[in-house]
């Protein structure tokens, strides 16, 4: 067995249907991770609400390896109109939080002709209630240890792989 290198690895690169909404996310590493993750897994665009990021950030780029220029976003302040918006052009609104109402995001099935606005809270807060409150579900990550939360750039990616697993299993179908 031999590792590969960047160049003689043969990827077929896809896009899928699918913003990434960030409520008031704001460590510059877990930005950085989340523009890597969005590039790695054919994110449509990434919403940035609260701080714009800061795209000067030294970790922010070294966490992303240079995908920060290359995967579009968006920012806005007024998160409520922007979702809104989302919603009005088709998007699922989808939050990755752990409430009363969520299913484990394991069990979701999506379709090609699903368009997802996956919502993805605050390192501290999680997603506000007024977003939760527009959203047509809620998901979470099946944990079988003591904590019941992680890392949300970890999150992302699970959430992320999930979705784009389902939606390459309708495909083949």
């Amino acid at each position: 067995m031999t590792q590969l290198s960047h160049q003689q690895i043969d990827f077929q690169q896809k896009s899928f249907p699918v913003i990434l909404f960030l409520d008031e996310v704001s460590g510059e590493a877990n930005i950085g991770s989340i523009f890597r993750l969005a590039d790695a897994f054919g994110i449509e665009k990434l919403i940035f609400t609260g701080t714009p990021p800061n795209l000067k950030s030294r970790r922010l780029q070294k966490t992303s390896r240079n995908t920060h220029t290359d995967v579009p976003y968006d920012f806005y302040e007024d998160k409520t109109t922007a979702v809104k918006q989302f919603q009005k052009i088709g998007f699922k609104l989808i939050a990755l939080e752990i409430t009363t109402n969520s299913l484990p995001i394991s069990t979701c099935k999506f379709n090609k002709e699903d368009k997802i606005c996956l919502i993805i809270g605050n390192e501290v807060k999680g997603v506000s209630k007024k977003l939760l409150k527009l959203c047509e579900s809620t998901v979470h990550i099946e944990m079988f240890g003591k904590n019941s939360s992680m890392n949300v750039a970890q999150a992302t990616g699970i959430a992320v792989y999930e979705i784009t697993k389902s939606i390459r299993d309708f495909h083949k179908k």
